[in-house]
């Protein structure tokens, strides 16, 4: 009885480290660079870029209406009262500072432009990842860049790129199973 029961917790063990071990096949991927070839990613830069360009025109624009309201008030400033001097500086003082924050403003609506186009992107990076990692058992997948060794055949960006019908540049594959190990030298 003893050893029937032995036999079988041996043999329950090794079902479960089997499972365990389908389970743990593990992958990596770089996101940077699925996203750097998702076609979805050209049109946000495009469009960043444009509204990066129509903002700059515009604070172009006060900079120099800014630069023309001083050379006016520098050129008319004998003619004012002390009270029409007051408020012109008033003026200008307030175009002033509305021009010093420009550029962090700028950088502020390019920064929240860009988290609203491409988080729908990442979302269905992710989600591809997330379908491949589950079709092919990968129990994990890590960074690539997060690595500093890891063989060929676990990138799986050839399969997210296929499943997501993007052609990798450099014709790059899916993954082939694991490496054959070398065969041992032969003693002499």
């Amino acid at each position: 009885m003893k050893k029937f029961f032995s036999v079988t917790l041996f043999a329950l063990g090794l079902v479960v480290a089997g499972e365990v071990n389908a389970q743990s096949k593990i992958g990596y991927i770089s996101s940077n660079e699925l996203l750097s070839v998702m076609p979805e990613m050209k049109k946000v830069d495009s469009t960043l870029q444009d509204l990066k360009n129509a903002l700059i025109q515009s604070a172009t624009d006060k900079q120099n209406a800014f630069y023309a309201a001083v050379e006016k008030y520098n050129k008319d400033s004998a003619t004012y009262t002390p009270a029409v001097k007051t408020v012109k500086r008033g003026e200008l003082t307030k175009m002033g500072q509305e021009l010093s924050g420009e550029e962090e403003r700028i950088q502020q609506q390019l920064q929240q432009r860009q988290q609203d186009l491409v988080t729908p992107i990442n979302k269905k990076a992710y989600e591809a990842i997330q379908t491949v990692s589950k079709e092919n058992g990968y129990g994990y997948v890590f960074e690539k860049e997060a690595l500093l060794v890891a063989p060929p055949g676990d990138d799986i960006l050839p399969l997210v790129a296929k499943k997501l019908n993007i052609k990798l540049p450099g014709g790059a594959a899916a993954p082939a199973g694991p490496a054959t190990a070398p065969k041992p030298a032969a003693k002499q």
